[in-house]
């Protein structure tokens, strides 16, 4: 790590420069937003899940991606089988009696009936994102496990077996059994507690086989990396996008819906999916606000849009997505 260009010695950096401190208006205002509350920031009713089953058939030159609420989704591409930030545990967070629990109360599938997987996949080490529960059970259905720096040490202490693990920085490109994986950045940050912030590295995915090309952003501002990689690896046939928990207060590191979809024309993508809501409320906003604003940012560019429910799978190279505004 020390002969990295964006590591200073201790921790990692951004690209570009990211303040995440907070001044006293901000920390006061936070508070009298916390203190003042939205009825919103939860769904009145029960989200809709539709229940997922593994090993459906898929052609050989297929992709599909099937979304399981806030960022983890399930990528099925030409023949492997990957589950990327597979954050499947009630609440994000280490503390999960306090509250802040899972919209949907339950995942579209049970998380012990998974078969073995080709590989799975992390972003970055934050609780909403990598969860020790749903990794302890999941560790020894993967062949592989990918991750950017240092975030292996969190997986071997919970007993996973170092072999399967592969690190990566950003625009490493891995070639796996006929898929190139490419670990690109993002402009977040990282950590699991009050010492550890910016210790381990955060990225984007680009997954790209023979005949599909899929990218997730990861957690992530707005930044210039989006138009490098789809200058590098563009166009894509689906991107799924960072829409969720932001906050003009800390819009360096969680992209507004509106920039959410400049992302994806940036990356060269077809078709978007927003993610990182509807499963946790980690911000102020109304829990469905992500959804209203992407799809009306989206119809003003003339970007084409999928919003699909919990479980609900969408294979990467339809001509025709789910449009069902569900989260009215």
């Amino acid at each position: 790590m020390q002969n990295l260009p964006n590591f200073n010695g201790k921790v990692f950096e951004n690209q570009i420069t990211t303040n995440m401190d907070m001044n006293a208006s901000s920390i006061f205002s936070m508070l009298r937003d916390y203190m003042k509350g939205n009825p919103h920031r939860t769904p009145s009713s029960m989200v809709p899940v539709v229940p997922f089953q593994f090993g459906q058939p898929l052609g050989a030159e297929q992709a599909r991606v099937t979304w399981i609420g806030h960022s983890a989704f399930i990528l099925e591409i030409e023949g492997k089988t990957l589950l990327v930030d597979p954050m499947f545990g009630s609440a994000p967070t280490p503390f999960p009696w306090f509250g802040n629990k899972r919209f949907s109360k339950t995942l579209p599938f049970d998380i012990d009936s998974i078969p073995e997987v080709d590989a799975i996949i992390f972003s970055h080490d934050h609780y909403d994102h990598l969860d020790y529960d749903s990794f302890k059970k999941l560790k020894n259905k993967a062949r592989r496990i990918f991750v950017p720096l240092g975030v292996s040490g969190h997986l071997e202490r919970w007993g996973a077996d170092p072999s399967k693990i592969s690190e990566h920085y950003w625009y490493d490109e891995i070639e796996f059994e006929g898929l190139k994986l490419v670990c690109a950045p993002a402009r977040h940050f990282s950590g699991r507690s009050l010492t550890d912030r910016n210790s381990t590295l955060w990225c984007s995915w680009s997954f790209i086989g023979r005949y599909n090309k899929v990218f997730y952003s990861g957690d992530s501002g707005y930044g210039p990396h989006f138009k490098e990689i789809g200058e590098k690896y563009g166009p894509f046939d689906l991107t799924l996008m960072e829409c969720g928990q932001y906050d003009e207060r800390w819009a360096a590191i969680h992209m507004l819906p509106e920039e959410t979809v400049q992302a994806h024309i940036d990356v060269k993508g077809r078709t978007l999916i927003p993610v990182h809501w509807a499963a946790f409320t980690l911000s102020f906003h109304d829990w469905n606000d992500p959804a209203e604003r992407a799809h009306k940012e989206a119809k003003k560019h003339g970007v084409s849009i999928t919003l699909p429910r919990i479980g609900e799978s969408v294979t990467v190279r339809d001509e025709v997505f789910p449009v069902e505004k569900w989260w009215h």
